[in-house]
């Protein structure tokens, strides 16, 4: 379980962010429309028929007994457990950062989830509730359009890191990407990066807006060299939202850019993962793809909101070898 909320490894001091700065402009030295696409497309292609082979055949892995429900908590442990609906109150974020710190108040071995993910005006309720134990997610930057004057994004993030979000999750602009205006996605993220202070960004992508795999890979590359902390896949208002191929070529393209600047990025996909049997094909998919330093809720999360109950009934029953009523979880 993650500690308080500057305990990140991924985390770096003044002199690492000169360090990461400098790679980084090694690697995008012009951050020009021009300068980025000659390197975005300079990317290798993706062969989309071979990363949902991939996808599939990591997906027909099964574990079992023991090492299934260490994966369980393991998952657990990488929720962020979120609401992002019009008609979210204070009472409901409350109740929603109880679940998060004590998922099963019958069973004290449950980990706490790794975040609360809410709108940005309701952070400071979350951070109230769940004080330093747990991260508090504020989706920013015009969620989810990410439409809006680049003067709206950075009020929007100063605003909720301000009322005690130490994590901010934007959305980049997909018309402006696919369009191939790359820098004014990029100056985008950096600036919102720099208006997060300590506070650590996830950049989504919108995947099911992107159209390929290709530009998922591009997308994911621009993100980092602009100062992601994380990648994420989506909203979760659009559909598709996470898939397995998309996730794959993410966590391909973290683990390159370690290797590229020696600086480990984290993976969230989010939308659509509502069963345990959906989360561990992800595990497993993190495990083979990017390798096992990934498996920390430091580096990959899981966007949901139902996807916490399927994880405490699958665990209850390896406990006790039998489900529990409907009312054995709550329903948020």
């Amino acid at each position: 379980m993650l500690g308080c909320r500057s305990d990140y490894p991924v985390g770096v001091s003044p002199l690492e962010r000169e360090l990461t700065h400098e790679l980084v402009h090694q690697f995008v030295p012009d951050t020009s429309d021009t300068g980025l696409r000659s390197v975005l497309h300079a990317l290798p292609g993706v062969d989309q028929v071979g990363a949902e082979a991939r996808a599939a055949m990591l997906a027909s892995r099964s574990i079992k007994n023991d090492a299934k429900r260490t994966a369980i908590d393991l998952a657990i442990s990488m929720v962020d457990l979120t609401t992002l609906e019009g008609a979210d109150t204070a009472g409901k974020v409350a109740s929603l950062c109880a679940k998060a710190l004590h998922p099963d108040p019958t069973d004290a071995l449950i980990p706490s989830v790794a975040a609360v993910c809410v709108y940005g005006d309701m952070a400071g309720i979350a951070r109230t509730f769940v004080g330093d134990r747990l991260h508090v997610a504020a989706v920013a930057t015009a969620f989810p359009s990410g439409r809006a004057s680049i003067d709206v994004k950075l009020a929007d993030t100063a605003a909720a890191v301000d009322l005690g979000a130490d994590e901010i999750d934007m959305v980049i602009d997909r018309g402006a990407f696919l369009a191939g205006n790359y820098g004014l996605v990029f100056e985008q993220i950096a600036k919102v990066k720099q208006a997060c202070g300590d506070a650590h960004l996830k950049v989504i992508l919108e995947t099911g807006e992107l159209r390929t795999l290709d530009n998922v890979r591009r997308a994911s590359w621009l993100a980092m060299s602009a100062g992601a902390d994380f990648i994420k896949t989506s909203t979760g208002k659009v559909s598709p939202a996470a898939t397995m191929p998309v996730t794959l070529v993410m966590l391909e393209a973290v683990r390159d850019w370690h290797v590229r600047t020696g600086r480990r990025i984290g993976v969230k996909p989010a939308g659509g993962i509502r069963t345990a049997k959906d989360a561990i094909r992800y595990l497993v998919m993190v495990q083979e793809v990017a390798g096992p330093e990934w498996l920390t809720p430091d580096l990959f999360r899981f966007g949901a909101s139902s996807l916490l109950n399927d994880l405490l009934l699958q665990r209850q029953r390896m406990t006790t070898g039998h489900y529990s009523g409907p009312d054995y979880v709550s329903h948020d």
